[in-house]
């Protein structure tokens, strides 16, 4: 019978695992936003994820579940991606609009542009002297390119609109 889990605990940052042993539950990237999830741990526990008020927008260390003798942690697999290091501003802005016009998702490790692998994309940014690199990635920090380009307190930070138009604007 498989354990039912509806929200998250917390963090494996803000919560006492104390001697409970780590189980990870093995998500691909774009399961992370999936409201209705069925998957296996690795120690073999079957999860039933049934997030049914909000996205669960599962990340790296989210505690699914803690009983007396193990948590349940979420890991994201790595895939095939593409790597982007824009060399100014204006060619950030340029490589986030292409990839923005294909519907294709970004991630964001701090100076690095990452995709998910796909071939005409990566001839593409070739072509374009992009010089994208294929490599094997864990997809972390999905930007949000459909938050308003303005800032709350509390937020995580400015959106990549408000990110692009502050790049580009100073010179």
């Amino acid at each position: 019978m498989a354990m039912l889990i509806q929200e998250k605990i917390g963090t494996l940052t803000d919560f006492a695992v104390g001697d409970r042993e780590i189980d990870h539950l093995p998500v691909e990237w774009y399961e992370t936003a999936k409201r209705i999830l069925r998957k296996s741990s690795r120690a073999g526990h079957d999860l039933a994820l049934r997030f049914l008020r909000e996205s669960p927008a599962l990340a790296e260390g989210d505690i699914l579940y803690a009983g007396d003798k193990f948590v349940v942690v979420v890991e994201i697999l790595p895939c095939d991606a593409i790597s982007i290091v824009a060399t100014t501003p204006a060619s950030l802005a340029a490589a986030c609009y292409e990839i923005g016009n294909r519907h294709l998702p970004l991630f964001l490790e701090g100076d690095e542009l990452l995709v998910p692998f796909e071939e005409p994309l990566f001839r593409w940014l070739t072509a374009n002297s992009y010089n994208p690199v294929r490599t094997s990635r864990k997809l972390l920090h999905p930007l949000r390119s459909t938050v308003t380009a303005h800032a709350h307190a509390g937020d995580a930070g400015p959106s990549l609109l408000t990110r692009i138009l502050n790049l580009t604007a100073n010179p």
